[in-house]
């Protein structure tokens, strides 16, 4: 028997809100986390703006030296993962209510610890390999964040990390889902962390033409908008408690949402350009569609992959138009990178709380910053200012180089 899947908690720290509280205020209100690159010297990189985590105090959340001991990646993972743990009211290891053997925890990263690699290979450079750092393997590892998270908080069900690039959470969640809708789990925390504003990160994204070169804070992040030139790199997590409804149910545990239905695919194409039409995307959608067993026309809001460049929008536009059909030209559709940039393997995840979010509000975030329409992206962005209206059905996709493409629905919950 399949079970109902239920969203009990959230966390995230984000270019717009060190907490969901302050995320949500900023996705509501248009606020732009864009400006210039201050963790490092980018003079000599043509990319100058990035989407950086504000008002970051270590100590607040870390002794200094546990915190030397792991990368900004998994800092950022362990603070959202322990906000969503308070969120959704599970306390492991003080608490008996809950079986930890049955909580997993699937947080993602895109890159993983590129802060550390970057560091540590500075260091053999200009000092030899024998001052490499013993902590160097387990700070760059990408599973490292689940790792440390479990650790943190108790968790001693299934702890994987899924490293699909930029769809890496929103496969994260829809694995999640999957883990306790067939029994594997009753409760899973579902992610991703990311942290690679630094010189070799940028530096690699820029050259290969995919960061907007704009100094103007304003026009950097434009998805669908004519003049896109390319992303803007973000950083941070979001993380989701997902839980099977019955047990969610006796424990009293506050229900935001309920998972209605998980697609993926591949392109089989290209390394980095999506497939022609954005078939690969359409499939995606197609099978979270199927999956949650409705019709394209109940969906009320799209929150697009929308990185603002030139061919994912155009090609992601239509996807929609090939899935939805006549309907897409009325969906409620906006991309929150316009504020937050692109979180890379955080992305998925925290637009999937954008969602949960809009579906709790009845309220659709806009996509900031719009001014030139562009004739090949032309369905209902939501350009500029948020719609209240009622959310009953969301659908968040992410598409990652590789072709790695996927999709999730999340709909109102109701007995």
């Amino acid at each position: 028997m399949e079970r109902r899947v239920v969203i009990t908690g959230l966390g995230a720290i984000t270019p717009i809100g060190n907490n969901v509280e302050d995320y949500w205020n900023g996705l509501k209100n248009g606020k732009c986390g864009i400006d210039e690159i201050t963790l490092f010297d980018s003079s000599s990189i043509k990319a100058k703006l990035a989407a950086e985590v504000k008002n970051y105090n270590i100590e607040e959340h870390f002794d200094i030296k546990e915190a030397k001991r792991m990368d900004r990646f998994c800092q950022f993972g362990i603070i959202a993962s322990r906000e969503a743990a308070k969120d959704a009211n599970i306390d492991l290891k003080n608490s008996n209510e809950i079986d930890a053997e049955r909580v997993g925890i699937l947080i993602s990263s895109g890159i993983g610890g590129l802060t550390t690699i970057q560091e540590q290979c500075y260091i053999a450079k200009e000092k030899g390999p024998a001052r490499i750092s013993p902590f160097f393997i387990p700070m760059g590892i990408a599973n490292m964040v689940s790792g440390l998270a479990s650790i943190d908080l108790g968790i001693k069900g299934e702890s994987l990390t899924i490293v699909t690039a930029c769809a890496s959470s929103t496969h994260s969640i829809g694995e999640a889902y999957r883990m306790i809708k067939h029994g594997y789990q009753d409760v899973v925390f579902a992610g991703g962390a990311e942290a690679n504003i630094i010189e070799v990160g940028v530096a690699g994204f820029a050259n290969m033409k995919a960061l907007s070169p704009t100094t103007d804070k304003n026009r950097a992040s434009i998805p669908f908008d004519k003049e896109r030139s390319g992303f803007i790199m973000g950083e941070g997590a979001a993380i989701l408690v997902l839980e099977d409804l019955e047990h969610a149910t006796k424990r009293g545990a506050k229900i935001y949402a309920e998972v209605a239905g998980y697609g993926a695919s591949s392109d089989a194409y290209h390394m980095t350009s999506p497939a022609p039409e954005g078939e690969g995307g359409a499939r995606s959608m197609r099978n979270a569609i199927k999956d949650a067993n409705i019709k394209p026309e109940d969906i009320t809001y799209i929150n697009a992959h929308g990185t603002s460049t030139p061919l994912n929008d155009k090609l992601e536009t239509q996807a929609i138009k090939t899935v939805l059909g006549e309907y897409s030209k009325t969906v409620h559709i906006s991309s929150t990178k316009s504020m937050t940039g692109h979180m890379l393997g955080a992305a998925g995840s925290a637009e999937a709380i954008a969602c949960v979010k809009a579906i709790e509000n009845n309220f659709i975030p806009p996509t900031i910053n719009y001014k030139e329409a562009d004739e090949e992206c032309d369905l209902d962005i939501t350009p500029n200012v948020g719609v209240q209206t009622e959310v009953k059905y969301t659908l968040s996709n992410s598409l990652g180089f590789g072709g790695h493409n996927s999709t999730i629905i999340l709909k109102k919950y109701t007995d």
